[in-house]
């Protein structure tokens, strides 16, 4: 099958990213096999090409936003039959043993693996998975169209209640990429007033209109405190920029599972009054389930732009470049 592999993680003008022919992939016990109808081009793609993120296995197939129909499984899996349609997400699997496991905080899980790091994602034809931890997908979302929300959006989702917006309030997005229109779709839906700072102009100009009230540079003051914010640009520096535009009490959630380092916080401008800075890691099930159920309720869309899985090195490329605008998904040709 046509694939592409993390060969030899580093800049990309170094080609980290290389096409490949591999078998088919067999699928092994619990699993199931689908046939790739598109994968979405996640940031967390990049910085494993570019090693930001340590390689956890050699020559892996990045890709973890994957959407296709089972083609093929194993006498033991019981949940999903041939022609399902099915997403494969980040979170591929966890211990289901220790403390967080036990107490709903899987993501947590010292042993978690993920898709496109610990085993091979859907940069390619076929992919396969445990069942265990497979979405099935609403039928109100097209095989594009759902790719995106399979990580930029669960995650994304995760991020913004770790925000702990308060109804009706005021959030703040740092950085508009994938992720973050989906998730500015869902507080507006909500009925949330949106502020958006990206040094994007075309971003900015989507997100005025997906609802937001304000859409500025990406180190802009507000135009009025903020009670929730999230970081989705991988850019520590902004996070001075977001807690001071806090009101009291309220909360920061950085998104992304990679963050260049924080400059130095000024208590009394940026903690002070019982603001407080968060992170994310990764999701549970639940919360995948959870949002795929309201993403259909509300009818929410990412801007998706199609490229040929030929195109991936492009494709991430122009990621890099702040050309992307929404999300961009790998069609198999």
């Amino acid at each position: 099958m046509r694939a592409w592999v993390v060969d030899h993680p580093g800049p990309l003008k170094d080609q980290p990213l290389v096409a490949a022919d591999l078998p088919e992939p067999e699928p092994g016990p619990g699993q199931v096999r689908i046939r790739v109808s598109a994968c979405g081009v996640c940031r967390t793609d990049l910085h494993l090409a570019e090693g930001d993120l340590a390689p956890h296995r050699p020559r892996t197939v990045p890709g973890h936003e994957v959407v296709g129909a089972v083609d093929a499984v194993r006498p033991d899996t019981q949940r999903f039959a041939v022609g399902d349609r099915i997403g494969i997400p980040w979170l591929r699997g966890t211990d289901g043993r220790c403390r967080f496991c036990r107490s709903g905080r899987e993501n947590l899980c010292p042993n978690a693996t993920f898709t496109g790091w610990d085993d091979d994602g859907g940069y390619a034809e076929y992919a396969v998975a445990p069942e265990a931890f497979v979405y099935r997908l609403p039928a109100a979302l097209d095989d594009v169209t759902a790719a995106p929300l399979l990580c930029a959006g669960i995650v994304g989702y995760r991020a913004l209640l770790r925000s702990a917006l308060p109804p009706g309030g005021r959030l703040g997005i740092y950085g508009f990429g994938a992720s973050a229109h989906v998730v500015a779709q869902v507080a507006v839906a909500q009925g949330a007033t949106v502020h958006v700072f990206t040094r994007s102009a075309a971003a900015r100009e989507l997100a005025l209109e997906l609802g937001a009230a304000s859409a500025g540079p990406a180190d802009a003051a507000p135009p009025e405190p903020l009670d929730s914010a999230v970081l989705f640009a991988p850019v520590g520096e902004l996070v001075p920029v977001a807690m001071r535009a806090l009101d009291s009490g309220g909360t920061l959630a950085v998104a992304g599972i990679h963050l260049s380092d924080i400059p130095r916080l000024v208590y009394a401008d940026e903690l002070f009054r019982e603001k407080q800075l968060r992170s994310v890691t990764a999701n549970t099930r639940a919360d995948g389930e959870e949002f795929l159920r309201l993403a259909a309720a509300l009818r929410v869309r990412p801007t998706v732009t199609p490229r040929e899985l030929a195109e991936a090195d492009r494709v991430l490329a122009d990621l890099a470049a702040d050309r992307i605008i929404g999300a961009a998904v790998l069609v198999p040709a």
